[in-house]
């Protein structure tokens, strides 16, 4: 684990070994911030489930199937808006091939998890037409750095295909944890960034400052916690809320009292009330009902579009779209089934990594 936060090379994997361009300096140095998911994009980048890793737990014998369904789904409905690239693992790109077809971009390379909004890179943009990729550390959301060895290291292979160089960092986080407006705000939950299993020596203003340094963030807003149960995330704020625009952040609510998820939605939404962002915006905050184990919440901004995950009831599926329908009036909105995706942990916004255009 690492040390301090200046302590710089504490546990940062060895992304050269995997011959990627390790950049010196930091992001926030050479100007770089992480702009907006509705900013726009070159592409998205997705993960396919491996056939090692099929999550057996869960009680069901055709969980791979099921999932190579829903994450196929998934990418043919955001490849009606922008192209995907699909990172299979090393010797199954027929097998993705087969799912996807010919309309998604196909790469081999090692993997465990198929979640690459926390083992992706999230891309970073300056003034100067300029990209690069965060270099913070994926640990297997807590379980230890030498759990998934390869997962560690799969955002430098990927920032290495799309030829951008890479700025390590020590900072434990996930793509999930955050989300950021493009402005310099960014929201996250402390249960997940500040848990012993990730930053366990960093102060939270230590914490803070190195993701400015990575994203080119200027302020920072800690909700206590995620929605749960969540054994595998620790709470990531991509469950509970999100930016829908500069000064306007959507947040799950529940009305059952007797949920532990009533009080900890509650809780996020007293915090967004009292807090301003990085400009001294207050915030404007959309409402939308969480529906059983799939967070609508969960979605993804494309280009001209937002893919949701659906649940399966109509009613509350219908009620959540209609919400997101509000919010993004410009965007068609796509409900996607996603019990299975649920089921390993996540949602569509799991599952999906933007590569933003250059800024020019």
């Amino acid at each position: 684990m690492l040390k301090s936060v200046e302590d710089r090379s504490a546990f940062i994997p060895d992304y050269a070994s995997v011959g990627a361009h390790v950049a010196a300096g930091t992001p926030q140095e050479h100007g770089f911030r992480m702009p907006a998911e509705w900013a726009p994009h070159e592409k998205t980048v997705m993960i396919f489930p491996a056939r090692h890793n099929t999550y057996e737990g869960n009680g069901r014998d055709n969980w791979y199937e099921a999932a190579c369904d829903n994450w196929s789904k998934v990418a043919l409905a955001v490849a009606a808006f922008e192209p995907v690239l699909m990172i299979a693992h090393a010797g199954e790109a027929d097998i993705a091939r087969g799912w996807c077809g010919d309309g998604v971009d196909i790469v081999e390379m090692p993997m465990n998890d198929p979640w690459s909004r926390d083992n992706g890179p999230s891309i970073l943009c300056n003034d100067k037409g300029e990209r690069c990729a965060a270099g913070y550390v994926f640990n297997g959301w807590g379980d230890g750095h030498d759990a998934c060895p390869e997962d560690g290291v799969i955002k430098a292979r990927i920032a290495r295909h799309l030829d951008l160089p890479i700025y390590p960092s020590p900072l434990v986080l996930e793509g999930g944890a955050i989300t950021v407006d493009g402005e310099g705000t960014l929201i996250t939950t402390e249960h997940c960034v500040l848990n012993a299993n990730r930053n366990p020596t960093m102060t939270k203003d230590e914490v803070e400052a190195e993701m400015g340094r990575q994203l080119g963030v200027e302020k920072v807003i800690w909700l206590p916690n995620g929605l749960v149960p969540d054994p595998i995330t620790d709470g990531h704020v991509d469950g509970i809320c999100a930016f829908i625009a500069p000064g306007a952040v959507m947040v799950h609510t529940i009305d059952d009292k007797d949920d532990p998820n009533h009080e900890i939605c509650n809780a996020a939404r007293r915090v967004l009330e009292s807090a301003t962002d990085a400009k001294g915006r207050r915030f404007d905050i959309v409402e939308i009902p969480l529906a059983g184990e799939v967070a609508h919440m969960n979605y993804f901004i494309a280009n001209d579009g937002v893919v949701v995950p659906t649940c399966g009831d109509a009613k509350a599926d219908d009620r959540a779209l209609g919400v997101i329908r509000e919010v993004f009036p410009g965007r068609k909105v796509v409900g996607i089934e996603a019990i299975t995706i649920a089921e390993g942990g996540g949602g569509v916004h799991c599952i999906t990594q933007q590569v933003p255009q250059a800024v020019v």
